[in-house]
């Protein structure tokens, strides 16, 4: 400091205005230095959501004194008003010229621009710190002036719109940020996760010869085998129900059930059912695996009492009435077995088991009958989630499934396309292709998808499905099937 001002700037100062750090400042001089300070501050720095300070930290500010070149003070030919302190502990400059100083030294000339920093310390507390404008960018030879353009200020509000929002009363505020929280950053890095190297091929041989060495990224069939096991492995908000349908026997939803069972209970880990919801007497359970005991839903509805306190009924207890199917992962609730019994499910029964199995599984597959006028045929469509079609590459089976879905939208039904999805099966390994592609067309225009499964031998028996010794064709096709219905839901 003792460098950059001429001495007689510090006697001068002490002589001409007096110590007065108690005195009152007037309302027009603190107006005048806010005014000042914020023409003169510089804007504050972008940062980034993910380097940024956290959310209640102040971010750090430049000095905006220090930032700033030394401006002449005025001259006394022309006076100013009162101005206002710069700095902390710094006073107003006398705005009138002294008539026991002289004018050389009132008006000194404006010191050059600093080249070290300003010194610290007692001493500088006590030197008067001139008034400085702000820094010039460098493209312009002269300092800018204390109040922009009209123009210029409304083409910096118009570029730059999101870094001064405005508030209700016009004003901006340029220091109000978005950053980003903790839980935005793990789903941002979930987003971006990588597959893994290759596993499937020659990419994932060279990878095991190489003892990873040598890593090649997966081939797009592997890709997108990954991506459809992530799909039906996504999370769901609540128990979801999907309903399989045809009212033509032998269109494959019993087939559709189990396999669809399988591909969720082995990709999920657990917690799906298969219910066969027919009136009378359905073939899921005489398709799955057998269990020791040989309840149904109409056991199951005799006992439904045991239940009703959801505080004391636990899932082991539910194990009494359906049948795990072992390393597939999910359950089978059979519909009646015995000969000797002539009652019908009603709707109401179906409500009732619908609601408790709802407490206990997360997917809910249903397996409908043939009679779509009967009371729990209805029930079922009216609360599943999705409805699937099923129809063999048959012309009377397709046939089935267009009138059952032209019979739904007469009787009212809303947004049918939009929760419906169609899945096709061979029903032997040489099938008409032109038929094939027609029926593909069709349900095209009917339902939200399409999705074609190959023929496989070990299903044409009619017997216990063999989960084990699916082609891989089948598995590949119902993976790509529920991921379908699993982003639907």
């Amino acid at each position: 400091m003792a460098d950059e001002y001429p001495a007689h700037r510090a006697d001068t100062w002490h002589d001409t205005e007096p110590d007065t750090s108690d005195r009152l400042y007037t309302p027009e001089e603190l107006a005048a230095y806010d005014a000042h300070r914020s023409e003169v501050a510089p804007p504050l720095p972008h940062h980034d959501p993910l380097t940024g300070p956290l959310p209640g930290e102040t971010p750090a500010q430049p000095d905006p004194v220090a930032s700033r070149q030394p401006l002449a003070p005025p001259t006394p030919a022309t006076p100013a008003g009162p101005q206002a302190p710069v700095g902390s502990g710094s006073w107003p400059v006398p705005s009138t010229p002294r008539a026991d100083v002289a004018p050389e030294q009132q008006a000194p000339a404006a010191p050059p621009a600093p080249t070290t920093p300003a010194t610290t310390g007692p001493a500088a507390a006590t030197q008067p710190v001139p008034e400085r404008a702000p820094m010039a960018p460098s493209v312009a030879p002269s300092a800018a002036p204390a109040t922009p353009p009209a123009g210029a200020a409304q083409a910096a509000a118009t570029a730059a719109p999101d870094t001064a929002p405005s508030t209700d009363d016009g004003a901006e505020d340029a220091t109000v940020q978005r950053f980003m929280s903790a839980t935005d950053f793990l789903d941002r890095r979930s987003d971006q996760t990588d597959f893994g190297p290759a596993t499937w091929g020659w990419r994932g041989r060279v990878r095991r010869w190489t003892g990873g060495a040598i890593a090649p990224r997966m081939s797009p069939a592997e890709l997108q085998h990954a991506k459809d096991r992530r799909a039906i492995q996504r999370d769901f908000d609540g128990p979801r129900t999907i309903a399989f349908l045809n009212p033509k026997g032998g269109a494959a939803k019993t087939t559709g059930v189990l396999a669809a069972g399988y591909t969720f209970g082995t990709v999920r880990g657990g917690g799906i059912v298969a219910w066969d919801n027919n009136e009378t007497r359905g073939t899921l359970g005489i398709r799955g695996h057998r269990s020791a005991h040989r309840n149904t839903t109409r056991e199951l509805l005799e006992d439904l009492e045991k239940f009703n306190d959801v505080y004391q009924a636990r899932i082991g207890d539910l194990g009494a009435f359906v049948r795990s199917q072992g390393d597939a992962h999910f359950d089978i609730l059979a519909s009646d077995e015995r000969p000797d019994v002539t009652g019908m499910i009603r709707a109401q029964d179906f409500a009732a088991v619908h609601k408790l199995l709802e407490r206990f599984y997360r997917v809910i597959l249903v397996d409908t009958g043939n009679n779509m006028r009967a009371e729990n045929w209805l029930a079922a469509a009216g609360a599943a989630d999705l409805l699937v079609v099923t129809s063999t590459v048959r012309e009377d089976t397709g046939y089935s499934g267009l009138w059952m879905l032209d019979a739904l939208q007469d009787a009212g039904w809303e947004g049918l396309k939009q929760k419906t999805v169609t899945v096709l099966s061979d029903p032997s390994s040489h099938v008409d292709e032109q038929l094939a592609h027609d029926l593909v067309q069709v349900y095209e225009q009917r339902t939200k998808a399409v999705y074609r499964v190959p023929y496989d031998p070990v299903l044409v028996s009619g017997s216990v499905v063999p989960y084990a010794m699916l082609s891989d064709g089948t598995r590949a096709a119902w993976l790509k099937a529920c991921a379908g219905m699993a982003t639907l839901l």
